[in-house]
């Protein structure tokens, strides 16, 4: 138990984000839930604002516990050969996944404190906190043990968690039948103080323990499980001059193509989320301002209509951004032993973008394609532009989050930016007037390009195309230099 810890302890950029993540989430989104909270029809109110610590605690802790289990599994399996008790194994990687997460619950806790300057009930919403992270520990140890390719898994962790940040009872309303299927739903009504009315003679408390303790057996039978087992990993492939640009384009879509679990994800995930969206959006008008013929207009929007819409960026974001981390990382090693093999360092820069921009497009794609069943923009060709412009902008971020903070830390920035960006401060149903931050962050310009397209039927937005693309050129221009300068090193025998 030491070692695990001593081990995870190591990585001091993880650790620091650990605390980071959770202070900059819950001090941001924490003003927004109680407008987003009764916009949707959800509990809304001061009291809804507690969920921010539960949820970032969850989402930290499900992502630590996802690469405790999957980077450990074959080293485990070797300390249960060399006779290590596998159940004094299993309680050292569960309590090492227990204390990372209590670094983010603490974290999130003390900034929720701080923001709202004294809660109501203290005790009740710490331990509601940690009573999150406990579940979603048990869904990150689910998820290392299922799934090995790390995208595929950090996709699932966040789609989960978003479905159950939207449909849940700070968003939607309590007696919705759906909702009451997650395991934080009784939990997050307890913490905010608000009976179900519909839990029966546990009560909200005994459904959220319930919810708890199962999730504590079942990290603990898969992490077990996955002790004794390992698959071993596929070998790489190196490739070969002025065809090195095709034979490497070819070499990376061949294997995105073999990850089939990948492409159900792209798929599945922007589909499953903008329909939710659009089943679940309450019925009512929504005022929000948009620039039409040169100048800033007050409309009204029937709100079912334009939700889905509104909400499609914010997959495409979020996906495009995890897309980009784990192509980077995944591709260091390959990159190096192609560079050794005489692969001239502009062919691999041209292969790894190639695959970048393709899984960006797809993400695009499939996230229009439902959309169109629910939402009909004023202006097409400028809407969809503007998709795959977020599109291609976060999933070069990706890159650059990649190789700047590594798997675990990556994640956490990947799903931190995007999830602000795009959902909280560009988003005019939560903000009437945009931030000085919103117009510092990368969607900017393409979300402008995109809000005026989806709700008005005339183009104003010229200036905010040229801001979009300059963030597109700004970060492929620095994706190439620092890939560039990895290859070239790396064909330096």
């Amino acid at each position: 138990m030491r070692r695990f810890v001593a081990e995870a302890a190591r990585n001091r950029l993880t650790l620091t984000l650990l605390v980071v993540v959770p202070v900059v989430f819950v001090a941001v989104v924490g003003g927004v839930i109680t407008d987003a909270g009764e916009l949707l029809g959800g509990q809304g109110g001061p009291e809804a604002e507690t969920t921010t610590a539960g949820w970032t605690a969850g989402f930290v802790a499900a992502v630590a516990m996802y690469f405790q289990v999957r980077s450990a599994r074959a080293a485990d399996r070797r300390l249960v050969l060399a006779g290590l008790p596998s159940s004094r194994l299993v309680l050292g990687r569960m309590v090492t996944g227990a204390l990372l997460a209590l670094v983010a619950a603490a974290a999130s806790y003390a900034t929720l404190v701080v923001r709202v300057g004294g809660l109501e009930h203290p005790l009740r919403v710490a331990a509601a906190t940690l009573m999150f992270a406990a579940v979603y520990l048990a869904l990150g140890a689910l998820i290392g043990a299922l799934v090995a390719d790390p995208v595929n898994g950090t996709v699932l962790v966040l789609f989960v968690w978003l479905v159950d940040v939207v449909l849940g009872p700070a968003f939607r309303p309590a007696d919705t039948l759906v909702s009451r299927l997650f395991p934080t739903h009784y939990l997050s009504l307890w913490m905010m103080d608000e009976p179900s009315g519909h839990s029966g003679r546990p009560g909200d408390l005994g459904w959220a323990l319930a919810w708890t303790v199962v999730a504590v057996f079942l990290s603990w039978a898969v992490v077990a499980t996955v002790s004794r087992t390992a698959r071993p990993r596929a070998p790489a492939r190196s490739g070969s001059a002025v065809g090195q640009l095709a034979v490497g384009t070819r070499i990376c879509l061949r294997d995105v193509g073999r990850n089939r679990v990948l492409w159900a994800l792209l798929v599945a995930v922007p589909a499953l989320f903008v329909a939710l969206s659009a089943v679940t959006t309450p019925d009512g008008f929504e005022t929000m301002t948009v620039r039409e013929a040169g100048r800033d207009v007050t409309a009204t929007f029937w709100f079912p209509d334009t939700h889905p819409g509104l909400m499609a960026p914010i997959s495409v974001g979020a996906l495009a951004a995890v897309v980009g981390l784990f192509t980077a990382l995944g591709a260091r090693t390959a990159d190096r032993r192609l560079a050794l093999a005489g692969f001239r360092p502009v062919s691999l820069l041209a292969a790894r973008l190639a695959t970048v921009v393709l899984l960006a497009v797809v993400v695009t794609a499939t996230s229009l394609a439902v959309t169109a069943v629910f939402f009909e923009p004023r202006q097409w060709g400028p809407y969809a532009a503007a998709n795959l412009l977020i599109a291609l902008t976060y999933a070069l971020a990706g890159v650059l989050i990649g190789w700047a903070f590594g798997r675990v830390g990556g994640v956490l920035v990947a799903f931190l930016i995007p999830f602000l960006d795009l959902a909280i401060e560009q988003s005019p149903m939560l903000n009437p007037e945009l931030t000085t931050l919103a117009h510092l962050l990368p969607g900017y310009g393409a979300s402008r390009v995109l809000y005026d397209a989806a709700l008005t039927s005339t183009f104003d937005e010229s200036g905010s195309v040229l801001v979009a693309l300059g963030w597109l050129v700004g970060l492929a221009t620095l994706v190439a230099l620092i890939m560039h300068r990895f290859n070239s090193r790396a064909s330096t025998p």
